[in-house]
């Protein structure tokens, strides 16, 4: 029970912290701000979104918000695709300058309440138990 709550609190907490960081400093939710490190992620700045919503854990339809949302700033664009009969979530140059103009003050928050707060091998630790935890999960039947 312990364990369970640490979890739950801390993750609200920290996650809370982010997303006030975010909306501060940039106008972004947390996701929205994952949808642009995961879209500069990649070799050509852009992912189908099926996979861009399987790789941030999140639905189809909450992601369609998030980029209609990050579309609508300029940050990101949608491409439709004939070839793989699908939509592309596409960073544009403003997305990629906003990305490079919040990091910084995220990387910062995520230090401040998570990093700099455990030492190295507490943090090994948590990350291989967490690895452990969301693969278990990951691998339960069903749709998340």
């Amino acid at each position: 029970m312990r364990a369970w709550q640490a979890f739950l609190a801390a993750g609200a907490l920290v996650a809370r912290r982010v997303e006030q960081q975010l909306k501060e400093q940039a106008g972004l939710s947390h996701l929205q701000y994952e949808v642009l490190v995961r879209l500069a992620g990649t070799e050509d700045g852009e992912m189908r979104m099926a996979e861009l919503a399987e790789a941030l854990y999140t639905s189809k339809s909450g992601l369609t918000y998030q980029v209609g949302q990050l579309e609508k700033s300029g940050l990101v664009r949608r491409r439709n695709c004939e070839i793989v009969h699908g939509v592309f979530a596409v960073l544009t140059e403003a997305g990629r300058a906003k990305l490079e103009q919040v990091a910084p003050g995220h990387l910062a928050t995520v230090r401040a309440y998570l990093v700099d707060v455990l030492d190295e091998e507490q943090l090994d630790r948590i990350a291989e138990a967490l690895e452990q935890v969301a693969d278990q999960a990951a691998e339960t039947d069903g749709p998340l």
